[in-house]
């Protein structure tokens, strides 16, 4: 006989039911993405670069999958390492400025407070652009890459809309990128349900 033989079961508990998320707060947790591959260069100068790999398009929203890519010129050391630092996104610290018109005139930036700090927060109209993950990923002595990924709420499929990016502290002027609607109706075909046949 063990010395954990005669431990007593635990009590059985109730099941408790999937919280129900708003679609503002991130892509549903049941579903396959219709994936659109932009590849497109949202930024692009000798020194850096802002590109938009990907959107990953979901029944009530979007991912949308940006890198970028800075190389060292003459800065000194210190110099280098303000641009290192500079160059991993987090919410709420100066860094790159992310946001999307849509084609109806709506605006949309990934901002810090966001909408989950208010009160009423469920009952968000929209639309609504959230940094959802992502940060500096590399760095050496000649260039520092980083990437992130924003939650665009709802989907924008009545025309085009335009992804707008600015980055000051790192020299990038205002610059946008077409999101063709078209494109995003084409992959919300494409989206499966887990659970659906």
């Amino acid at each position: 006989m063990s010395f954990f033989d005669d431990l007593p079961e635990p009590p059985a508990r109730p099941r408790q039911p999937q919280p129900v998320r708003p679609g503002w707060f991130g892509p549903p947790t049941d579903e396959l993405p219709g994936i659109v591959p932009v590849g497109e260069f949202l930024y692009s100068s000798p020194r850096m670069v802002v590109a938009l790999k990907s959107v990953e398009v979901y029944s009530t929203g979007c991912l949308l999958d940006t890198v970028w890519c800075v190389r060292r010129e003459n800065e000194s050391d210190q110099e280098w390492r303000d641009v290192m630092e500079q160059s991993f996104s987090r919410p709420g610290l100066p860094g790159i400025m992310m946001g999307v018109a849509f084609p109806d005139g709506r605006k949309a930036v990934a901002a810090h407070p966001t909408p989950s700090m208010f009160e009423g927060s469920e009952d968000m109209v929209g639309p609504v652009l959230t940094h959802q993950g992502g940060g500096g990923t590399g760095g050496s002595d000649e260039q520092v890459d980083g990437s992130a990924r924003y939650w665009l709420w709802p989907l924008p499929v009545e025309g085009d809309a335009q992804l707008v990016a600015r980055w000051d502290e790192l020299g990038m002027p205002e610059s946008s990128l077409v999101l063709a609607g078209d494109q995003f109706d084409d992959a919300l075909g494409r989206v499966r349900n887990y659970w659906s046949p």
